[in-house]
């Protein structure tokens, strides 16, 4: 960025790679020295209306800003529980920003990747077979982004 600082970008959702994600890309901007920018990439409204509930059935669209700053706030509550367990572990925390913004996932963080250092994103492992595979998100993200990117698996627990 314009600072001078590196920055590490992190795609964030509401799953246990993505806050594995994000305890990573904490530790990368440590050792680099630079700060972490936060991701959630939701779907707009505005797509809303494409989804079939059924002849005569009127969907309530939210206001697109509204809508935005309740993800922010959905993205903060991810955010801070992980970054305190970090402060617990860690001498330093980098500082991190946390934002929100409507599209596809993989558009958006590679868009957004070219002012980063790097990208980090989570992934979920669904089962023997599937925790193998990418999912499409960090598949488009290592195909497509202009920096280097880090593939999280789910943290295996006991």
């Amino acid at each position: 960025m314009s600072d001078g600082v590196p920055v590490v970008l992190c795609g964030i959702d509401d799953s246990p790679g993505a806050r594995a994600a994000l305890e990573e890309a904490v530790r990368v901007a440590a050792r680099r020295r630079g700060r972490v920018h936060a991701l959630l990439v939701y779907e707009p409204p505005e797509a809303w209306s494409t989804w079939n509930y059924g002849p005569g059935v009127a969907v309530p669209v939210p206001e697109p800003e509204t809508f935005r700053d309740s993800a922010v706030r959905a993205a903060r509550e991810i955010v801070d529980p992980v970054l305190d367990r970090m402060r617990a572990e860690m001498v330093t925390v980098p500082d991190v920003s946390v934002d929100a913004q409507p599209g596809r996932p993989v558009d958006v963080l590679v868009d957004e990747a070219a002012h980063a250092e790097a990208l980090v994103v989570g992934h979920r492992g669904r089962g023997a077979f599937a925790s193998t595979v990418m999912g499409s998100t960090s598949l488009g993200c290592v195909l497509h982004a202009p920096c280097p990117v880090t593939v999280v698996p789910v943290p295996v627990t006991a």
